[in-house]
């Protein structure tokens, strides 16, 4: 029978299924793998040609490859909460500044191919992430480690440059992942589609003209950490879109799908229209935004920037696009993250035409002013351009822009924006730990993901290190908070909405209601099958 499970608030620590149901279909691969099917596309190309290397992948997609595979010494736990060791034994702070860090790996601990794990490994795998620094921006996740050096061959002591109370979560993410020297170079990447690890899963892609369309994980006998694999076998399909994936899900050839299903599709399972497959709601940290090139002279005046924040209509934009499946955000930070201000909606208000006026007209600026706002066509879901639709309506129908817009397949999308290409584009953020200093940092301190020209130095210099430093993560909200009026005032991005998650499976197969987290890490290891949850 169908059902909706809905899971409580991650970010609090509360995540259970307050409905429940049982059903008993069976489909899937063979086997008895579990089916996974995702629209999200691994291509490889001539700009970008090793997009499953962990040294350069800054990509919630791909990441969730390599999270099945690549071991780290930390890993965000069931239910969400601060980290806990996983290649590790044990790691914690040894100085009350928060500027030493001490992880002891497992004892036994071994690749897929039966290398032994060690310290050096460690200290190889975060060392070489940062010599490469890919120009994806990725490497600024480790931008306060000094130094490392290993005692032994399980102890590893991270020397910070100033207090990160962050560090633990960064450890939980790819960038730092413990890679085997003889698979991955010390001084450049690895290009195509292997990936090799110590992780839960072994890594298999199945690749047509350099893009992916099947990946087989198969459990790892030699893994040893605190994951608890409920199955030993995950298949996941690439679809083109998610009509596609819907009808597989619907034939039975696929157990689960993930990333992206359309707002039409989720309101038609929320509905109860299909009585083998249940939706999971969950809540989540995803959010969207338009960044600026802030030295291009089309919106290089402060003024531009802040009468599109004046304009542009969230709770309008979200309704018609997305109905009850996003909430209008007011700042780069959820509200459901510690620390998070509605910057945005403090500054601006509601949206008025009048005051957008007054902003260009004080700032000398000619109107309409001409723009145009790019989006990807292939990584956010099917109504990207819908949203992108009604953005420029918003800024049209004022008078005062003269809007186009221009969709673009990511794998050109992201390396033209990277290069500084497009003065305004659409971006989404999935964060990589669930912290206001990681909805905030990536985006503003030096050597950022976005590759923007936008520098203040008192969030770079002040604001971020000062808020690192507080442990209890409350204790860091004043300077949080004047990192976000910050970005109300100079607007460099400009924060549209956040979205809830949402998994939809066969009502035989169990543990979707942790198969997400609330950074949007997919847990394989958590499915099985069985009598629906």
């Amino acid at each position: 029978m169908n059902r909706k499970t809905l899971v409580l608030s991650a970010v609090a620590g509360l995540l259970a299924p307050v409905l429940t149901a049982c059903g008993g279909t069976d489909a899937g691969g063979k086997d008895g793998a579990i089916v996974v099917g995702t629209t999200d596309m691994f291509t490889a190309t001539k700009a970008e040609p090793a997009p499953l290397d962990p040294a350069f992948t800054y990509d919630t997609n791909a990441w969730n490859l390599l999270r099945q595979t690549i071991q780290t010494l930390m890993t965000q736990p069931k239910g969400d909460g601060p980290p806990v060791p996983e290649a590790a034994q044990s790691c914690a702070f040894t100085d009350n500044g928060n500027e030493r860090y001490v992880c002891e790996l497992r004892d036994g601990l071994k690749f897929a191919n039966g290398d032994d794990v060690t310290a050096a490994d460690v200290k190889y795998s975060i060392e070489r992430s940062l010599r490469i620094k890919a120009d994806t921006g990725v490497a600024s996740l480790l931008n306060t480690i000094d130094t490392i050096e290993t005692a032994g061959e399980r102890k590893v002591i991270f020397h910070l440059k100033t207090a990160d109370a962050t560090f633990p979560y960064k450890l939980t993410t790819p960038v730092s992942g413990i890679v085997d020297a003889k698979d991955y170079a010390n001084d450049k990447l690895r290009d195509g589609f292997e990936v090799d690890g110590s992780g839960p899963y072994t890594f298999k892609a199945d690749v047509d003209k350099g893009t992916i369309t099947n990946v087989t994980f198969e459990k790892n006998p030699l893994y040893k950490g605190s994951l608890k694999l409920n199955n030993d076998k995950v298949e996941m399909r690439v679809f083109k879109d998610s009509d596609t994936m819907g009808a597989a899900i619907d034939k039975g050839d696929i157990n689960v799908m993930t990333r992206t299903m359309s707002p039409a599709q989720i309101q038609k399972l929320d509905a109860g229209s299909d009585e083998n497959v249940d939706l999971v709601e969950m809540p989540g940290l995803e959010i969207r935004y338009l960044a600026f090139e802030t030295d291009a002279p089309t919106v290089k005046s402060k003024a531009v920037r802040q009468a599109m924040a004046q304009l542009i209509d969230r709770a309008a934009l979200v309704s018609k696009v997305y109905g009850t499946q996003a909430e209008p955000l007011y700042s780069l930070v959820p509200a459901s993250v510690i620390g998070h201000s509605n910057s945005f909606f403090n500054k601006y208000g509601d949206p008025s035409a009048d005051k957008a006026k007054s902003l260009l007209e004080k700032a000398g600026i000619t109107t309409p002013v001409k723009l145009t706002l790019h989006y990807t066509t292939d990584h956010y879901g099917s109504v990207t351009k819908q949203e992108f639709e009604v953005l420029r309506q918003q800024l049209n129908d004022s008078g005062l822009f003269d809007v186009s817009i221009q969709g673009h397949l990511w794998s050109t999308f992201r390396p033209a924006e990277q290069k500084g290409q497009y003065d305004v584009w659409g971006m989404g953020w999935f964060p990589d730990f669930p912290d206001a200093d990681n909805f905030l940092a990536p985006f503003l301190d030096k050597d950022n993901f976005l590759g923007s020209p936008y520098s203040n130095a008192s969030i770079q210099q002040t604001l971020i290190p000062e808020s690192r430093r507080a442990a209890d993560r409350g204790a860091a909200t004043a300077s949080l908070t004047k990192i976000q009026d910050d970005v109300a005032e100079d607007v460099p991005v400009l924060p549209l909405w956040q979205g809830k998650q949402y998994i939809a499976a066969r009502d035989d197969i169990t543990g979707t209601s942790y198969a997400l987290n609330s950074s949007s890490v997919l847990c394989l290891w958590e499915l099985s099958r069985g009598v629906s949850e």
